[in-house]
């Protein structure tokens, strides 16, 4: 059953599920109906029937039934309603009325208890003879404990279940005409709504063999409209992100490739004997060197993002002197700096203690440091603050007055395989793994970094950390 149902259609569970809604709600009007004609109209009924017995009643002072007594009920039948029967003796009950009664079945001795202690009794039997339910009201007339007689009053019941034939009668074609619209109007409700899903189906699929330009058009506002959005939002972003991929595996496949070449042309050329001078061979020997290091380096950044993308890499806090940790890493770039004719200035608070792992860190300062020397042009200047922040945080500023970029890129600094250059050039190509590596860092530190740039004037990168309290 639930294999059935699985395998079903939306379009089907939804008529499926409609069908049972009216079938229910059938069932439940038609509870619904019994329960107010029995709760109400039968009630009230009987109800009636016992104040006007009651009422009668009361005309009886004890003794014997007089004439008047008898006169003055049947006058009253005449001009109510109901059939009122004065009856004095109960015996006679079913030679008195047009219809044949069991008088041992219909009042039984218990009943005649209950008349004794002056209850009144009703009943409700069908009448063949007369084609309806007959509720009855027996009201007991009393000389102190003998029963004198009954007012028998009785009326025949309108019939529920012709009510409910009138009405069926009434709504078969009404009945009729509302399925033949439902169904003329629900499919077109049913396909307006499932429209949007099999667009969403037919898009995946296209999707699924790699193509991510598929789009699903949005028709409404509602939940459909929200999910087609956010698919769209998705197909963009995954089209995004291959594209960039793309870009990344041309730019890994470059950066390998020239290291390659490199190495296989100069020690072919050294296997070969073309290369004879010994000054020849070491100088080609070390640039075969120089091209498998950046090999390596690559390698190595590549491993390094993948395990900080994972969380497979775990880190080694301990407590560190920031700043300590900052000069000891610029320290190395002394040589270069001087070369390149960049200026370095350094505005360090003594006091900052981090929690980190210290090879990591150090890794964020030399590749900012790698990227601010590598736009920055010679004359130019390069600034490391660290001060205190807000909430216990510290903050590290590294800032250029290098070539800057545009503020489009600044979101998505960071991100996996992005570059802001597109060019492949071994100056200012770079595979965009440096500050991806950055960012994972920091984002493990539970730090924040953030970038502010624009053209011509330089870059600032904010690196915020939590500060070790005592």
């Amino acid at each position: 059953m639930f294999t059935i149902i699985r395998n079903l259609t939306l379009a089907h569970k939804i008529w499926i599920t409609i069908s049972l809604a009216i079938i229910g709600t059938i069932f439940f009007s038609y509870i619904l109906s019994n329960y107010f004609y029995e709760k109400y109209y039968v009630e009230n009924v009987r109800k009636t029937l016992q104040e006007e017995g009651s009422q009668l009643a009361t005309n009886y002072n004890g003794g014997e039934i007089t004439d008047q007594l008898i006169d003055q009920i049947n006058w009253y039948n005449q001009m109510s309603e109901p059939e009122v029967l004065l009856i004095t003796n109960p015996r006679e009950l079913s030679a008195c009325l047009p219809f044949d009664i069991d008088y041992e079945s219909y009042i039984d001795e218990e009943d005649r208890e209950r008349l004794l202690r002056g209850e009144h009794i009703s009943k409700i039997g069908y009448e063949q003879k007369m084609g309806h339910q007959i509720l009855g009201v027996i009201i007991p007339l009393l000389d102190g404990n003998r029963l004198e007689g009954i007012v028998y009053l009785y009326t025949p019941l309108a019939n529920i279940t012709d009510m409910i034939n009138d009405i069926t009668n009434l709504w078969i074609p009404v009945a009729i005409l509302f399925v033949i619209l439902s169904i003329l109007l629900g499919r077109k409700i049913i396909t307006k709504l499932i429209k949007p899903l099999k667009q969403l189906e037919q898009a995946a699929q296209h999707m699924s063999k790699g193509n991510y330009t598929e789009r699903v058009e949005i028709t409404t506002n509602d939940e459909i409209g929200k999910l087609a959005q956010a698919f769209n939002d998705m197909a963009c972003a995954i089209a995004k992100e291959d594209e960039r991929k793309k870009e990344f595996l041309a730019n890994v496949s470059h950066e390998l490739r020239t290291p390659i070449s490199y190495v296989k042309g100069y020690s072919e050329a050294i296997v070969d004997g073309v290369v004879k001078k010994q000054e020849d061979v070491q100088r080609y020997l070390k640039l075969i060197h120089r091209e498998a290091a950046r090999m390596q380096r690559l390698v190595h950044d590549l491993l390094d993002l993948s395990k900080l993308e994972s969380s497979v890499y775990n880190l080694t806090k301990v407590p560190l002197v920031f700043s300590q940790l900052i000069e000891e890493s610029l320290a190395i770039y002394e040589p270069i700096l001087l070369e390149s004719e960049i200026s370095l200035n350094m505005m360090l608070d003594p006091e900052i203690i981090i929690y980190a792992d210290e090879d990591r860190i150090e890794q964020i300062i030399h590749n900012l440091i790698d990227n601010a020397i590598h736009y920055t042009e010679k004359g130019g200047n390069i600034s490391v603050q660290l001060k205190k922040a807000k909430n216990n945080q510290c903050e590290l500023i590294i800032s250029d007055t290098g070539i800057g970029m545009d503020e489009k890129h600044l979101n998505q600094l960071g991100e996996r395989f992005y570059r802001i250059n597109k060019a492949r050039t071994r100056k200012d190509g770079g595979t965009g793994l440096g500050l991806a590596i950055v960012k994972q860092i920091v984002v493990a530190h539970n730090g924040n970094i953030s970038f502010y740039s624009k053209v011509g004037e330089g870059t600032q990168v904010h690196i915020a950390f939590q500060v070790l309290t005592n």
